[in-house]
């Protein structure tokens, strides 16, 4: 959530760094703004509440030039959204963004008012701004004033500061929440996404926890958490994919749904041998660590928490070996076992989720033979903290609500099953049939995705509906808690989802013909089970919406919508029934009219708790 962009060059940068702001509206945010200082120490500060068009239109206006500027857009956390909250935020001659959350910034205020500074806005940020105002007049140089000042911040935070008194250099700091580096020539960088840089460079370099940065024209001087000088490598950027691009599609949603199949073939290129996963797929030692796994933790968030939750019947009923799968946000906090032998796992789409990293940071600690993290994304904090990394190769995802994101980690963590089960009595000839079986999945997405006309001729009888229940059973279920979620997401309708055997235990009470029931019915062991249970929605006038196996013999009829999907291995079948139900929450949120890609109160990555 949030993005940052800051440059330091000899040319105008406002352009470049509204650009990047825009590049960066797919992470979701509520206001916008800029500030640039001229080589004479002039300040331009322009913020606007809505979107990144709002701040542009306002530099049109009034034009803002200068070498040097920081531009941010927020996604409020410490007061309403409102210009006047809005980044960036000044004090005397320093002027500051900030992504994260300062958790202690209630004292820090008190301090401050006390010393004589006033407060304009409701942030934690504001705070930050003043601190370092305040450390300036004894610390001979803005780089030694923040590096005083993020000592006595507790929280979270990817923060870059400028004073216009100097408009040589900007600092950047950061604990927590994402910064990289973008290198030119003559002219240096600085975002929370390299997104936001494409355009001006390919080289980046990615900050470490804990690391300050001083950042001119010529020069990246960076230093570690006890302040001393080191040296983070440069990458070069291969990404090729241009954010602001939807091709022939309506939404990025849409796109990125229809995008799968080929998502889904990068991500099994090159990994797969004939009859196995190839255990260098998950980096260099993986092998050895496998060997010794009797366990596996999963710690993630939202939709990635789902596809850990199917991980787990797979790992168990294929892999042979016992699984936890937790909410990174409780299992930070809470004390747990550690099973011996335990492999921990995190999943992310973008590497910088919070508290799946700090979930991953504590159990460095607690006694966990390795780490594995699922991600998305190169470069980023879980890739770079993690002892092994899967890179799930879904490209880009710009749709707040994950769509190809959550079917490659889905992928992965089949192709993770596989390494892992070779060593815990998963037999030759069942890695041969899950193997083929994999290679198979791009074209039975491609099948399931022909079905679109008909889901979206379904979604009409959706337009005046308030309330969902979606249902499945086995490794179903985390489908249709994931069905749920992107109808709640995008939609805004109220949708939970059950196992469906637990619909007598009280979902029962709710049924009406008010309320669509949802259901993903593969042709599986427990196929009977779930037939019944649809018999007693069908018993209590509920209306059913039925994604099931062609051979599963589902028949509609007035209470009963039937959409037939392929035949698919049972492995593959929790990847391919969640397109249907991706395709449902988009149509239905084309009829009520949202916005699809930017759904109101939510952001794309969240580097918050």
């Amino acid at each position: 959530m949030c993005g940052i962009v800051g440059a330091v060059a000899q040319r105008d940068v406002v352009d470049i760094l509204v650009e990047g702001l825009r590049r960066l509206e797919y992470r979701g945010y509520d206001s916008a703004g800029v500030a640039v200082v001229s080589a004479s120490g002039e300040l331009t500060r322009l913020r606007r509440l809505g979107k990144v068009k709002e701040l542009a239109d306002a530099v049109a206006l009034t034009p803002a030039t200068g070498g040097t500027g920081i531009a941010h857009t927020r996604w409020a956390t410490h007061g309403e959204p409102s210009e006047r909250n809005a980044h960036p935020h000044v004090s005397s001659n320093i002027t500051v963004v900030h992504n994260g959350i300062i958790e202690n910034h209630s004292p820090l205020r008190d301090a401050l008012k006390a010393k004589g500074y006033v407060f304009t806005s409701d942030t934690d940020t504001e705070v930050i701004a003043h601190l370092v105002e305040e450390e300036l007049k004894s610390a001979g140089s803005l780089l030694a004033a923040v590096q005083k000042s993020v000592k006595q911040l507790h929280g979270a935070y990817g923060t870059v500061l400028l004073d216009k008194t100097d408009a040589s250099r900007v600092v950047v700091a950061r604990s927590g929440s994402p910064l990289v580096i973008g290198l030119g020539i003559g002219e240096n960088f600085i975002a929370s996404d390299q997104l936001a840089l494409l355009p001006v460079t390919r080289r980046f370099i990615f900050l470490e926890e804990g690391d300050v940065a001083e950042i001119t024209r010529h020069s990246v001087s960076i230093f570690d958490k006890d302040g001393q000088a080191v040296e983070r490598e440069v990458h070069e950027s291969n990404v090729s994919y241009d954010a602001g691009d939807k091709g022939q599609y309506r939404h990025f949603m849409l796109k990125e749904i229809y995008e799968q199949p080929t998502a889904i073939n990068n991500t099994l290129e090159g990994r797969l041998s004939n009859d196995s996963v190839l255990d260098e797929t998950f980096g260099n030692g993986a092998a050895e660590l496998f060997k010794q796994v009797k366990h596996v933790q999963i710690v993630a968030c939202g939709t990635s928490y789902h596809s850990g939750m199917v991980a787990r019947y797979w790992l168990e009923s294929l892999g042979g070996i016992s699984c936890n799968v937790e909410i990174a946000s409780e299992f930070r906090y809470r004390k747990s076992f550690v099973q011996p032998n335990s492999l921990l796992v995190s999943i992310s789409q973008s590497g910088e989720t919070a508290d799946t990293l700090a979930a991953l940071r504590l159990a460095k600690e607690a006694g966990y033979v390795g780490s594995l993290t699922i991600c998305n994304v190169a470069g980023s904090s879980l890739v770079r903290e993690s002892d092994l990394a899967f890179m799930t190769r879904a490209g880009a995802e710009i749709g707040v609500a994950s769509t190809k994101a959550f079917t490659t980690q889905l992928v992965g963590l089949a192709m993770l099953t596989l390494a892992i089960g070779k060593y815990n009595g998963l037999t030759a000839a069942q890695q041969q049939e899950l193997t083929e079986a994999l290679k198979s999945l791009p074209g039975k997405l491609e099948q399931t995705l022909a079905l679109a006309p008909q889901i979206e001729a379904l979604a009409e009888e959706f337009a005046d509906k308030h309330h969902a229940l979606f249902l499945g059973r086995g490794d179903q279920y985390p489908i249709a808690m994931e069905g749920a979620l992107k109808l709640k997401e995008i939609s805004y309708i109220h949708a939970e989802a059950y196992a469906a055997g637990e619909l007598k235990h009280g979902p029962l009470a709710l049924i009406d013909a008010q309320m669509p029931i949802i259901v993903v019915a593969p042709n599986n062991d427990l196929l009977e089970k779930l037939k019944s249970n649809v018999e007693e929605v069908r018993a209590r006038g509920g209306i059913l919406y039925v994604f099931a196996d062609a051979d599963a013999k589902f028949q509609s009829d007035e209470t009963m919508r039937v959409i037939n999907l392929p035949h698919v291995a049972d492995i593959l079948a929790p990847i391919v029934y969640t397109l249907p139900l991706q395709l449902l929450s988009y149509y239905v949120a084309i009829i009520k009219g949202t916005d699809v890609d930017q759904p109101r109160n939510l952001a794309k990555s969240v580097t918050v708790e």
